[in-house]
């Protein structure tokens, strides 16, 4: 079968690596109140800077904590390295598996968002928010993979 759109499989791995740093990190961050030492605070472009007390800037340079950050760039290359790779045989159930956990990945977790618009307040509303730019693809890898070994063990 051929997918223009996935990766080679050699990316898998390492997908797997940065997904799960990148997870296990924002657990720590979120449970611990975790705040990053100076050792993580770099010079970075911020796009658009909105002081309190100052008038809104584009493009400037700025001192930032970047730990959460790299947090979420590892689940979202992560995740989407691990989703979107080639399966060492990749053949229209595989396809089919991937396409329908992204439909039920995106199902649920707009199902999951509406209830919470509905039923859920102030800041846990926020944090919802939040984690709301991951949990689509954390629950398709769940999904696929689930799904996928399944499949693989029915198979023996």
């Amino acid at each position: 079968m051929k997918t223009n759109y996935l990766l080679p499989n050699k990316f898998k791995k390492l997908g797997w690596v940065l997904f799960i740093i990148g997870i296990l990190g924002g657990i720590f961050m979120y449970v611990t109140d975790f705040e990053p030492t100076e050792v993580l605070k770099m010079k970075v472009l911020s796009i658009y800077d909105d002081q309190i007390f100052g008038k809104p800037t584009f493009f400037k340079i700025i001192e930032n904590e970047i730990f959460d950050e790299l947090v979420s760039v590892f689940i979202i290359v992560g995740g989407f390295l691990v989703g979107f790779t080639k399966e060492k045989i990749e053949d229209e159930f595989i396809y089919k598996l991937r396409k329908d956990s992204l439909v039920w990945a995106l199902i649920v977790n707009y199902s999951i968002l509406l209830v919470a618009i509905l039923f859920v307040y102030d800041m846990v509303f926020l944090n919802i928010l939040f984690f709301n730019m991951f949990t689509p693809l954390l629950f398709f890898v769940i999904r696929f993979s689930v799904l996928k070994s399944k499949y693989l063990r029915d198979e023996e």
